[in-house]
């Protein structure tokens, strides 16, 4: 959020003070920003009145910075700096940028890692950084422009992309189960690894397939991938969504302990603030994660 515009001076005067600073003299500065020197002190009048405090002293022909002066024009060069190269950037590369993402680690790491490089080779002047987030926050409180949300529509302030259901299949280590169960009940004579987010993710799925059986007792994960690492080491049988599991299978350390697949609590989504402006790298990765999404929809 920007604070309120009483706090905000003006460029013009913002850039009379660094002048001033820099230079000692009203008149040089003014040479320096093709002004004049009452134009000068008018600025610098204008900025200490708003901020109330006063920043230069005369001491003969010169004017020297008092102790409030020495604390606000080191900052005030690095805003007008970054300014300055945040419109040379935006002036040369207006389809550019950076996006900023959260996202949730088994999907970043197993769906969305993957596809990065074809979003790269598309939008090579959009630079994405990557950071783990395990629940919805406040885009106002923080530098991300996006997020990956697994759930309902229920993160209040934002837009949203659906992306793709949650399916989950139940894989294990490939000696604990001789060949992919047929009938559901036989699940019960296993030990289940549970997730914490997932609490009645075998409930749910045992149910879809007419199983109402009290379940055993079974360890309970924080992710998906240490639950996974304890179902490759015989702990149990795991549920995991199939764009995670499909490296495991791929690879012979996992197998299915059942073929039968079913959808989880919920979807994922792309969410980004609706009180912002779309950003040019916003758009850009919208519009290729919905059609990687769409791709991956067609291919189930």
């Amino acid at each position: 959020m920007i604070a309120p515009r009483r706090y905000l001076p003006s460029i013009n005067a913002l850039l009379a003070f660094e002048a001033v600073a820099r230079l000692g003299s009203a008149t040089q500065a003014a040479g320096e920003l093709s002004l004049t020197q009452s134009a000068i002190s008018r600025q610098l009048k204008t900025l200490e009145e708003q901020l109330g405090v006063d920043l230069l002293t005369r001491q003969g022909r010169r004017l020297f910075l008092t102790p409030a002066g020495q604390n606000y024009v080191t900052p005030v060069r690095e805003v007008l700096q970054r300014l300055a190269q945040a419109s040379i950037a935006a002036r040369a590369n207006p389809a550019g940028g950076t996006l900023n993402l959260a996202i949730l680690p088994a999907f970043g790491m197993h769906w969305l890692a993957p596809r990065l490089r074809d979003f790269a080779r598309l939008h090579p002047e959009v630079t994405v950084n990557l950071s783990t987030r395990l629940r919805p926050f406040d885009f106002r409180a923080s530098a991300f422009d996006a997020a990956i949300h697994f759930g309902r529509e229920d993160w209040t302030g934002v837009r949203y992309l659906p992306l793709m259901p949650e399916i989950v299949v139940p894989v294990c280590a490939p000696g604990l189960i001789a060949s992919p169960l047929t009938d559901p009940s036989d699940m019960l004579g296993f030990d289940l690894l549970h997730l914490e987010t997932r609490p009645r993710g075998w409930a749910r799925w045992l149910s879809a397939l007419g199983v109402t059986d009290d379940l055993p007792p079974g360890m309970m994960f924080d992710q998906f991938s240490t639950m996974a690492q304890a179902a490759i080491h015989g702990l149990g049988v795991a549920l995991l969504p199939t764009f995670f599991a499909d490296p495991y299978l791929s690879d012979g350390q996992l197998v299915l302990a059942s073929e039968r697949a079913s959808e989880s609590i919920g979807s994922y989504y792309l969410v980004w603030p609706e009180d912002r402006p779309d950003t040019a790298p916003l758009q850009s990765f919208r519009g290729w994660v919905a059609d990687q999404a769409a791709r991956q929809d067609g291919s189930d």
